[in-house]
Parts: C-alpha cells; sequence; structure tokens
C-alpha cells in the first residue's frame, strides 16, 4: 500500500481540532448516522456505551497491563471521523493497492464505505454473503445477532471492547455456506484522514462447516504524522472442519493511538490461522484470544513487528483448550530499533477435559539497539494430564559474524541489518501459506525499512 510521505507539525494538527472536527469519541454511543442502522444495533452500541463510562481506565498495577505506557491512552483529543470530500475518496480508493488477485474488495475512509467490488460471481452462486457491516445486521439479523462481540474481551481491553461496540458502524460481514471454499482472498481497506480523527473496524466472519476462506484487513493513515485513533474488532467463528486464514496488516500514522481485539473460536477439527503484522502506530496494542472449542481444533497464532523510533508494540495471547485433542502454536518475531518497545504477554490454558493437547508458544525478539526493549512473559496454565506444551522466549543482537560477512561482500551495515530481519521474520510471513499475501507482506517489510531510513 503505497504511502505519501509528509511531515507536518503535531501540536498544530491536534489544535486544528477545536474548529474542524465533530464531537468526541468520548461523547456518545454512534447511532443514527446510517440508513441501515437498526434498532438492535443501536440498542447494542448503547449498551457498549454504559459499559464503556462504568469502567474505570487501566492502571499499571493491572496485570493485564503490565510493562505498558498507561499514560499514552489518554482520549480526550480524539473525534469522530467527519465526512470525506469526493476528493478525498478517490484518493483513498486510488492507495488502496493490496493483493493483485482476490475475490472481492471493500474499502472504509473515516468508517464510510467508499467501494465494495465483488470479482467473483461464485460468491453469489454459492451462498457467500459478502456485506458492509450494518447492512448485514438489517439483512441477516439472526447470524449476525448469534455471533457479533459474543465472546469477552479478556485480557485488558475490556473498556476499549466496550468502546468499540458503542461506536462501531463500518467493517465487513462474511458468511460462507456449508462446504463452499473460496478460492481467492477477501480483501478490506480501512483508512484514517485527518488529524485526530478516529476508526472503529469491524470483520466478523462465519464460516460454516467444511467451508474454507482467506480474509486480509489493511489498517492505514492516509497521513503518515496525523494523530489518530483506531479501535478495532474481528470476530472468527468455526464450524466443524472449517479452515479460515485471516490476516491483519496494520500501518497506522507514527501518531497513532491503535487497539486490535480478535476473538477466535474453533469448533471440532476446525482450522484458524492468523497473522498480524505491526509496522505502524505510536502505541498499537492487540489482544488475541483463541478458544479451541471442538474435539481436534486448530490455531495458528503467527505475527511480526518491526518497531523503530518510540514505537511501542503491546502484544496479549490467549491460548484456551477447552477440548480434548486440540492444538495451538504460537510464533510471534520482533524487530526492535532506536528505542522502541514491545510487550508480549502470553497464556496457554488447557481445561481440565483437554486431554492430548498439544501447544506452542514461542516468541523470539531480535534488538538492533542498545536502547531498545523486549519485554516477554510467557505462561502456562494446565488442569489436565496427558498434555505436551512448551513455550519460551528469546532475546538477543544480530550476531557480529552476519554483519561481517555481509559487509565484507559491499553491502552497507543498514541494508545488511535490513537483510539479517527479513530472514528473521520471513519464517512467519511463509507460515501463512499463500504466496501473494506473503509477497505483500514482504513488501509492505521492505517499504517500512525504506521509510525509516528516508528519515534518518
Amino acid at each position: 500500500m503505497p504511502m505519501s510521505p509528509a511531515v507536518l507539525d503535531l501540536e498544530e494538527m491536534q489544535h486544528t481540532q477545536a474548529e474542524d472536527s465533530g464531537p468526541l469519541v468520548t461523547s456518545g454511543p454512534a447511532n443514527g448516522e446510517s440508513e441501515h442502522d437498526s434498532a438492535w444495533l443501536r440498542e447494542t452500541r448503547a449498551a457498549g456505551w454504559e459499559t464503556f463510562t462504568a469502567l474505570p481506565m487501566p492502571v499499571r498495577t493491572d496485570e493485564n497491563w503490565r510493562f505498558a505506557s498507561i499514560k499514552a491512552l489518554s482520549l480526550a483529543a480524539f473525534s469522530r471521523p467527519l465526512p470525506l470530500t469526493e476528493a478525498q475518496r478517490n484518493e483513498l480508493r486510488a492507495r488502496s493497492q493490496g493483493l493483485d488477485r482476490v475475490a472481492g474488495r471493500m474499502i472504509f475512509g473515516n468508517d464510510q464505505l467508499l467501494s465494495r467490488e465483488v470479482f467473483s460471481e461464485d460468491l453469489r452462486q454459492k451462498g457467500v454473503i459478502w456485506l458492509p457491516l450494518e447492512q448485514a445486521a438489517v439483512e441477516h439479523p439472526e447470524i449476525f445477532k448469534k455471533h457479533f462481540m459474543r465472546e469477552e474481551a479478556i485480557l485488558g481491553g475490556q473498556k476499549f471492547a466496550a468502546l468499540h461496540q458503542s461506536q462501531a458502524r463500518a467493517g465487513a460481514f462474511l458468511y460462507v455456506p456449508r462446504g463452499v471454499e473460496v478460492e481467492l482472498p477477501l480483501e478490506t481497506f480501512h483508512w484514517l484522514h485527518g488529524a485526530n480523527s478516529s476508526c472503529f473496524p469491524h470483520t466478523l466472519v462465519v464460516a460454516e462447516e467444511m467451508s474454507k476462506v482467506t480474509v486480509i484487513d489493511h489498517f492505514a493513515s492516509a497521513d503518515s504524522e496525523a494523530p489518530g485513533f483506531a479501535c478495532g474488532v474481528n470476530d472468527l467463528w468455526l464450524g466443524t472442519g472449517a479452515h479460515v486464514t485471516y490476516v491483519c496488516a496494520q500501518d497506522w500514522s507514527r501518531h497513532t493511538l491503535a487497539f486490535q481485539i480478535n476473538s477466535t473460536v474453533a469448533g471440532r477439527d476446525a482450522s484458524a490461522k492468523m497473522l498480524t503484522l505491526n509496522l505502524g502506530g505510536g502505541h498499537a496494542r492487540g489482544e488475541s484470544i483463541s478458544h479451541l472449542r471442538g474435539a481436534g481444533s486448530r490455531s495458528d497464532m503467527l505475527a511480526v513487528s518491526i518497531a523503530d523510533g518510540e514505537q511501542e508494540f503491546d502484544q496479549r495471547t490467549f491460548q484456551i483448550h477447552e477440548a480434548p485433542h486440540t492444538s495451538s502454536d504460537l510464533l510471534y518475531k520482533n524487530s526492535l530499533d532506536d528505542k522502541a518497545r514491545t510487550i508480549f504477554s502470553g497464556l496457554i490454558r488447557v481445561d481440565r477435559k483437554a486431554h492430548q493437547t498439544d501447544a506452542y508458544q514461542k516468541v523470539r525478539n531480535l534488538l538492533l539497539s542498545d536502547e531498545a526493549e523486549a519485554n516477554s512473559a510467557p505462561g502456562l496454565e494446565i488442569e489436565a494430564n496427558d498434555v505436551r506444551c512448551t513455550h519460551g522466549a528469546t532475546s538477543g543482537q544480530i550476531e557480529g559474524e552476519e554483519l561481517f560477512y555481509l559487509q565484507s561482500r559491499g553491502i552497507n551495515r543498514a541494508d545488511a541489518q535490513r537483510l539479517i530481519v527479513l530472514g528473521f521474520v520471513q519464517e512467519v510471513i511463509d507460515r501463512i501459506g499463500n504466496d501473494q499475501i506473503a509477497a505483500c507482506l514482504g513488501e509492505r517489510v521492505q517499504a517500512k525499512f525504506e521509510g525509516s531510513r528516508r528519515s534518518r
């Protein structure tokens, strides 16, 4: 996704809000703003707002917020997004460059639908439903109500999940019927436009028995320096034997406060694979929970984070084995330069009846600077017998011999580091099992290095 470089004065942008923006995100639920608004959604938003106002802001003494920069969580400056001009809409549509071959594409800017394209007639013929969120709530209420935000956020982000519930309007609803395989990925773009703007993207996937689908969400800011707030949620529901691959690629501006809360529920013999790519954001927090609810189900939780400057990526995970013969495999890799920080706190829990569980958790941090900081806290909670569970975290710097080898062949130090990091994270990207998506994500990582080098 091409990003045009921009250098603006942050303080100046923040002070334009009083004149140029609408109500603050903390002023109430977002109701009555769409032709597809339903009574049920209005009630759901009102309930979310009530929960949001009742819950306190996090404090650092909370275990789920250990190591986090609590002072970065202020929402006081952020407004609800303003409508976009036609010129701005056209610009964002033109910049929404992702995969070459997709079954369909939706584009949102400031929580407004800019484009919906379906390229595969098979989707309609096979009964696949792929609609904007609010439209789906009206046209398919039974499926929507059964699955929309039904799993509680339990990793510390309850207040922000409630705020999302009170504001959610934009996003994609995907229903894949029994036995249907969608060959090409479906992709969605979400853009933040304007200083102090906000967005609340939501992805809801319901994959019925023996179905198969791949979904990729792209998140980005129109201005690489504009402050903003993003609070997203995705719900993945897998029926018996279903296979779902979900990719979240975020490149918010360096002054964006971002949350992404994932909930995955896997039925019997289902397989869920999730990959998160963290490139942008000033403070970006991800919470991901895998409920292995059916016997024989599997979850692969993958992440790559490329952090530099003073970025902070905060990652919280929970692998919950609720049935026997389940397996989960988590692999997170972080590259940190300058004064960047990463946080990982993850738990594997094996319930009493979840015998013959296989669960793995590995976090690897590559430190490119003496001032970078990586905090990792993997954990196990096992109540069953006959299980195989391992967890671990490592942090280290690039070996001098590796740099010497590349530099002795005429490669400068910066390029040598970039090549080593690319090799370091490629293992994770390749596990997505889709060459087209892997190539796209690899290009995004390289673009991050190129942009960082230009700004130095």
